[in-house]
């Protein structure tokens, strides 16, 4: 019947009580940068499953439906001051999404220590240097999957991306080059956010929000 729950659980009703820690402003590291690596490492060491999993979230520039806001999961791929690296196809949605807006927003998701990170900035394009140097150090299958995947375009059947895919393995038997739509982003942060459960639904939020010199930190209400 229209209106019913489609799930065989009640889904208002899942929900735990978040206890395990609390965040301090006494706690933050000086920069943004840093903290993310600390907590970086804390997620790997407690077993975080692809601890650089994150959402990227894009804006449709379409003048027809331009705001249409999208996400999907990609892996963070190197972080230092300059900001948030991650490699994928520009010609796929989000490649012209971001062609066309270049802010977007990254959250990292890492539940079991009931934490969140969420990031607002704006993406660059990085050198071909950088594309080439980390594209080689692919597995040869997810290099070939580059050529044989335009992403985000609408295919016929998995017969053809599996056609698609042999003639790429025919094709570069030995080395596989860059495609020429693959490259890579560097997200510089304006805005990044430490989320951390607490009981009671009364989360710590503490925000960097990048100012003339440095980073100003603020605590939101959750």
């Amino acid at each position: 019947m229209a209106g019913d729950d489609v799930a065989g659980e009640d889904i208002a009703g899942l929900r735990r009580e978040y206890a395990d820690h609390g965040l301090s402003e006494a706690e933050l590291a000086d920069d943004p940068i840093a903290m993310f690596g600390r907590w970086f490492e804390e997620a790997g060491a407690a077993g975080v499953h692809e601890p650089n999993a994150m959402v990227v979230s894009t804006v449709s520039a379409d003048p027809h439906g331009g705001g249409q806001p999208s996400s999907r999961m990609v892996l963070l791929k190197g972080v230092s001051d300059d900001g948030f690296v991650f490699f994928t196809n520009q010609g796929s949605r989000k490649g012209e999404e971001l062609a066309a807006e270049p802010r977007c927003a990254l959250l990292f998701p890492w539940h079991p220590l009931e934490r969140q990170v969420r990031v607002e900035g704006t993406a660059s394009h990085l050198p071909r240097s950088d594309v080439e140097a980390y594209f080689a150090s692919r597995p040869r299958g997810s290099r070939l999957g580059a050529h044989a995947s335009h992403q985000s375009r609408v295919v016929a059947s998995r017969a053809q991306l599996d056609e698609a895919y042999a003639e790429a393995e025919a094709a570069y038997p030995d080395d596989v080059p860059v495609p020429e739509e693959w490259g890579g982003y560097r997200v510089r942060p304006e805005v990044v956010e430490f989320w951390q459960g607490r009981p009671g639904r009364m989360h710590d939020r503490l925000v960097y929000r990048r100012a003339d010199e440095g980073w100003r930190i603020e605590r939101l209400a959750p």
